[in-house]
């Protein structure tokens, strides 16, 4: 949910700890290396094999994963990495990159709530595709937003976080085709939707990113970014993004 996408007060912080959080990951986290019958090539940072290997029962079936995360609850920077499983292997299939969340950072496991300004943590289906163009290239299920397309916010509407056409009858809600481009294409993070409980969070999405700003709760990422993920990701392929603080993430029970 990104009503408010604005310069915040992290702003003229911003370009310093975006520099920090993309050369972090390959001064602390990404050492490579191989183990054999790890399941898992060369290249994967620790934490990301670790959690993989620990969580084999939450990713179930899944053959891409999206990794969104960071190493502080308050920060707006998150590194992100992309992988594919193929033949029982994980692999990169870009290099990591830098992206934005909340303006508050991420929320601990199932403590989002709406309006706190900060982004879910935990591992989520990847739903619909969106965007202006009436068609992307995409494995994913896609949707044209336009002037008519809105997502609800409100906890007292019976379209709570739902994707709604037409004006809702709702005390807010968001466009869906927004005047700064920031949904020219994205995704739909399936968070607080299978169920949908009234004030746990709403309007969870991947997007385009304009560097220097935070969301109200998305994940951004560069518009050339976005559309390489799309490109890539396949519903077949049962996709999940996996989001929040090393630490955080760590307390997930192991299965």
């Amino acid at each position: 949910m990104d009503k408010k996408l604005k310069p915040n007060r992290f702003k003229g912080k911003a370009k310093i700890l975006l520099f920090i959080t993309a050369i972090f990951p390959i001064l602390f986290s990404c050492t490579t290396y191989s183990v054999k019958g790890s399941g898992q090539s060369a290249g994967i940072n620790p934490f990301i094999k670790k959690f993989i290997a620990h969580h084999t029962t939450q990713i179930g079936e899944s053959e891409q994963l999206i990794f969104a995360t960071n190493r502080d609850s308050s920060s707006v920077l998150v590194t992100i990495h992309a992988l594919e499983r193929n033949n029982g292997v994980w692999h990169l299939i870009f290099p990591t990159f830098t992206g934005s969340i909340g303006e508050m950072g991420f929320a601990a496991i199932d403590k989002k709530r709406e309006g706190d300004g900060k982004s879910p943590s935990g591992i989520f289906p990847l739903g619909i595709a969106f965007g202006y163009d009436p068609s992307v290239v995409t494995k994913m299920p896609y949707r044209q937003a336009t002037d008519d397309d809105f997502w609800v916010d409100d906890v007292n509407s019976e379209d709570y976080n739902k994707w709604v056409k037409g004006k809702p009858n709702a005390a807010s809600w968001e466009k869906m085709k927004r005047d700064d481009d920031q949904y020219k294409y994205g995704l739909v993070i399936e968070y607080n939707m299978h169920p949908i409980i009234k004030g746990k969070g709403s309007a969870i999405f991947l997007h385009v990113w304009k560097g220097g700003e935070s969301t109200v709760g998305c994940v951004s990422m560069p518009e050339e970014m976005v559309l390489k993920i799309l490109g890539w990701l396949d519903t077949a392929k049962k996709p999940l993004i996996i989001m929040g603080t090393e630490s955080e993430l760590c307390t997930m029970r192991s299965r």
